[in-house]
């Protein structure tokens, strides 16, 4: 389990060409790249809320192939929660997706503790090879959190990271919008404090 730090690190997964590059892009920088460039690792920064202070949320996008086993390890190990994408018109980018889930489930003591996100990308295109009910059987057997987007159309990317970050247990964290934490935010921070006094 890494240690809690001023750093809460995101690792984002997927096969090659699944649009992951394009939704880390499209959340930090607001834009969308028509072309495919394959990524060797890119890491992104932002400040965001934490408990009641601030610390930096870093998001890695490793490269999309399996040819760095020993990196994809070290980005699992340092991880704090992860995205697994794939695109709604690839079956097999969905089936790639399984050893990397199992790796994450053999490296974290307790899985169910780790704020994991399946998400469908490229939802705007009409070449589906799977429906939105397949993304959110697998998430129910894998018993994580499941969303489809579109970096493309900026559909459900900036909901994408604040649901990840909503799934954290450990402590509160939130992007910081105008400094200001929605009502979801400020409830569940509530509800956090409530559930540590009633333990006290």
């Amino acid at each position: 389990m890494p240690e809690q730090s001023d750093d809460y690190r995101v690792v984002v997964f997927g096969a090659a060409g699944v649009g992951k590059s394009s939704l880390v892009l499209r959340f930090f920088r607001g834009t969308f790249r028509e072309t495919y460039i394959p990524t060797i690792e890119d890491t992104y920064r932002q400040v965001i809320g934490c408990d009641r202070s601030i610390c930096t949320l870093h998001v890695t996008d490793p490269a999309g192939s399996h040819q760095f086993p020993a990196m994809r390890r070290l980005s699992i190990a340092k991880g704090h929660a992860f995205i697994l994408v794939y695109s709604v018109t690839s079956r097999q980018s969905m089936e790639d997706l399984q050893p990397i889930f199992e790796q994450i489930c053999q490296l974290k003591e307790d899985v169910q503790a780790i704020p994991i996100m399946l998400v469908g990308n490229k939802s705007d295109e009409s070449q589906r090879e799977l429906e939105a009910s397949e993304g959110q059987a697998l998430a129910s057997r894998w018993k994580c959190s499941f969303m489809e987007t579109s970096a493309k159309m900026n559909y459900n990317v900036q909901e994408l990271f604040q649901e990840l970050l909503n799934l954290e247990k450990r402590r509160t964290v939130y992007l910081q919008l105008d400094g200001k934490r929605s009502k979801q935010q400020q409830q569940q921070q509530k509800e956090k404090l409530q559930g540590k006094c009633s333990v006290m």
